[in-house]
């Protein structure tokens, strides 16, 4: 799924297209991807976009008259820009917001129809779509102590909880609790004051970082190849390979259909965290650390 530095990269593609720009029309190739029923998507036909701006890893796109489109790219969404006249994105594509100088194309890889488009006549409208999360390249260590202490969770969940903290989801919190050198179930409220201030800097170097460096692959085109899985990561999507700092092989647990990513030398002191997959079968031969291992 598009997290907060994929999704600020793809709001700051469309700013420079189609703010300014008359939205010919919003034409859905899914029935399914419209999820509000009033008002009419038809409404928004013909009127010039303002503003784009991101709410926690949704994209709402602003309209003259005080009318918004919300986008939810969900696990397989992406975003296409096709100038006039090239090829669409066959089967893909979900929907086509029309402009005369190209076409923005939602599509979905994959059966599952999970993206989304609602569609609201005000402002007031948004608030639907806000879960409280704090924006955490905006506040400040006290605030993010505070909240991050609202509640007694593991820090993986802290960190994708949107009422908690926005745009943060499975891989860049891997990333981040890798960058501070904390077990992803360690508990929040068992964290000392110098450990909250390890994690507050390494989500905010962690987050800018991508940032800058998708920033760097657009090279002022469109995002292109938007995926959770990226070589340059340190631990995410990454296991059995070497952690880049230590060289130990990057571990897993495994759930639903997830998994979180670690580095049991850097991250848990040689421990190596229970899998509810391999630990349950292996059971005693479970291996306890990545000495052992």
């Amino acid at each position: 799924m598009p997290e907060l530095p994929d999704v600020t990269v793809y709001v700051e593609a469309l700013r420079s297209r189609i703010v300014g720009r008359r939205l010919g029309q919003l034409r859905l190739l899914s029935p399914f991807v419209l999820r509000s029923v009033e008002p009419p998507v038809t409404l928004v036909a013909g009127r010039k976009v303002e503003v784009v701006e991101r709410i926690g890893k949704r994209i709402s796109i602003g309209l003259e008259g005080d009318w918004w489109i919300v986008v939810h790219l969900m696990i397989a969404g992406r975003f296409r820009w096709l100038a006039a006249g090239k090829k669409p994105p066959g089967r893909l594509g979900l929907a086509a917001f029309e402009f005369e100088e190209g076409t923005l194309w939602l599509t979905e890889a994959g059966s599952k129809r999970r993206a989304s488009i609602h569609v609201t006549g005000s402002r007031a409208g948004l608030r639907e779509f806000e879960r409280g999360g704090l924006e955490p390249l905006e506040i400040d260590l006290a605030s993010f102590a505070e909240r991050l202490r609202s509640e007694n969770h593991t820090l993986k969940r802290s960190l994708t909880d949107p009422r908690l903290f926005s745009g943060i989801g499975n891989a860049y919190s891997d990333e981040v609790l890798h960058a501070a050198r904390l077990s992803p179930l360690q508990l929040s409220r068992r964290l000392d004051d110098d450990e909250v201030e390890r994690l507050y800097h390494a989500t905010q170097a962690t987050l800018q970082l991508w940032i800058d460096r998708l920033r760097t692959q657009a090279a002022g085109g469109f995002p292109e190849g938007v995926t959770a899985f990226r070589d340059e990561m340190a631990v995410h999507g990454r296991y059995g390979k070497p952690c880049p700092e230590c060289g130990s092989p990057v571990q897993r647990i495994r759930y639903a259909d997830n998994e979180t990513n670690y580095c049991a030398r850097c991250q848990t002191g040689g421990r190596l965290l229970a899998d509810r997959a391999m630990s349950r079968l292996l059971k005693d031969d479970w291996p306890r650390s990545i000495d052992e291992l």
